[in-house]
């Protein structure tokens, strides 16, 4: 009876959850047609055994992160987007960060795909924490790129003034740890490193307890927008070759951040990629086709995510974009190969295609690899604001 109860309840959630978005395209309702769909879901005379597969087999589960990050956000998006009553079903679960998702994509039962930095798999490998895990994840798409964020007082210049000082890097089970420290590592900078959650951190930062937090999300960070301290900014952090081998180059402005960068004032810092990881289902298991129902209403939906009020990062996604070093899940690959048109009709990417080709004929440059064209990319779209705040 006990289970029957939680059954009915899940049931009467998922009810809830598609009102709650049909309230988005409706006015107004029908009483006689909610009660329609009351019937719908618990279909009278179905067992629960069967009410409890229909929901199951059209869910998918995605783990983001951490409260006030990214990934919380863009999984929200997910779910306001693709939700179709019993039909769809995204349901975003609160995660720890992108160490932690995955381990949680390989190993937690009912995670079906998850939010996790491109550069995680090759510090876990890279340090031997984790072998052999390769192959045994995949990647439905490449997302947007992460800003390294570092948040510092005014008397902290550069990243080598925090040579020797505290400074907070999140959990260890999130990716902010994972980039800080490459990305320290590669400058030679040793600093003292705090692992507290961010939004103590954040607090222990005004109080002087702590030197500097560092956050890798994607701008503009809910989190961080909330910030209002005038003895606080970013810390800039320099593009050297140390570091162009896995980071692109990046900005943050003060239409990002209005309280902690002045206007028009621009702060240099790297970008990582976000990737959208799957385990590597084998071929005909229910996961797989889950998943591949799931990339069925995704892609053709990609244009819907890149207007408001959704995050203005589902900007950046181009579903073509390769990831060297990961393996494509298979239907995703299927899908792009079917549909070869889709990334064109992105106006975004179309408009970057013709800025790409009015370059060449100016100055003779090239795209060339994926990783040139995303550098041109990000500066591609920095001009576009740009052009699009003119009077």
């Amino acid at each position: 009876m006990r289970l029957m109860k939680l059954r009915v309840a899940s049931a009467l959630f998922a009810l809830i959850g598609s009102i709650s978005i049909g309230a988005a395209e409706q006015s107004e309702y029908d009483p006689a047609a909610v009660s329609e769909s009351l019937k719908a879901i618990f279909q009278y005379g179905t067992s629960a055994k069967q009410l409890a597969d229909r929901l199951n087999a059209n869910t998918v589960t995605v783990i983001s992160g951490t409260i006030g990050g990214t990934y919380v956000q863009i999984a929200a998006d997910l779910a306001s987007v693709l939700d179709d009553g019993d039909k769809m079903r995204i349901l975003p679960i609160i995660g720890r960060g992108s160490v932690q998702s995955i381990a949680d994509i390989l190993y937690l039962r009912g995670v079906d795909v998850g939010i996790v930095r491109a550069d995680s798999l090759n510090y876990l490998e890279a340090k031997g924490f984790a072998k052999n895990i390769r192959h045994q994840l995949t990647y439905v798409t490449k997302l947007y790129n992460e800003e390294m964020q570092v948040i510092a007082p005014k008397s902290i210049h550069t990243l080598k003034d925090l040579e020797g000082k505290r400074v907070s890097v999140d959990l260890p089970n999130g990716g902010s740890f994972v980039t800080a420290s490459i990305v320290f590592e590669r400058l030679g900078i040793k600093a003292n490193f705090a692992y507290i959650e961010q939004r103590l951190a954040y607090e222990k930062l005004r109080k002087g307890e702590l030197d500097a937090v560092v956050a890798v999300q994607g701008r503009p960070s809910r989190a961080i927008s909330q910030i209002k301290d005038e003895n606080l900014h970013f810390v800039p952090i320099e593009y050297v070759p140390s570091l162009q081998e896995d980071y692109l180059p990046a900005k943050l402005t003060s239409d990002d951040y209005p309280n902690l960068i002045p206007k028009d004032q621009v702060v240099d810092t790297v970008a990582i990629g976000a990737v959208l990881a799957a385990y590597n289902w084998p071929v005909g298991t229910e996961r797989y086709r889950r998943l591949e129902k799931f990339i069925g209403a995704f892609f053709p939906r990609i244009e819907e995510f890149q207007h408001p009020p959704f995050h203005p990062k589902w900007t950046e996604v181009n579903l073509n974009a390769d990831l060297p070093g990961w393996e494509r899940f298979r239907p995703a690959k299927d899908w792009l190969d079917q549909h070869p048109a889709a990334s064109s009709s992105d106006p975004t990417r179309k408009q970057f295609e013709e800025f790409l080709a009015e370059r060449a004929r100016q100055s003779g440059a090239r795209g060339g690899k994926v990783d040139d064209r995303e550098v041109l990319f990000m500066q591609f779209l920095d001009w576009q604001k740009k052009q699009a705040a003119k009077p």
